[in-house]
């Protein structure tokens, strides 16, 4: 599934470390990393939960991008 995200970039606009976001989410730091390098999608509850830390929507921070052959 092609989903693209922004996490990272609004991360670290945010002036927060992947460690500390983990434990504001309530993951671990290698689940945030996973999901900023795109290996691995959140459920909507994560995904809700990092756009209120981030003080921004789920659409501006997760995009699904359709590919053409689906």
């Amino acid at each position: 599934m092609p989903l693209k995200n922004k996490v990272k970039d609004y991360r670290t606009a945010a002036g927060i470390n992947q460690q500390e976001f983990g434990r504001l989410v309530g993951v671990s730091r290698q689940t945030i990393s996973s999901i900023e390098c795109g290996d691995y999608h959140p459920s909507v509850l994560v995904a809700l939960k990092i756009a209120k830390i981030l003080n921004t929507t789920v659409e501006d921070v997760f995009e699904f991008v359709e590919d053409g052959n689906e």
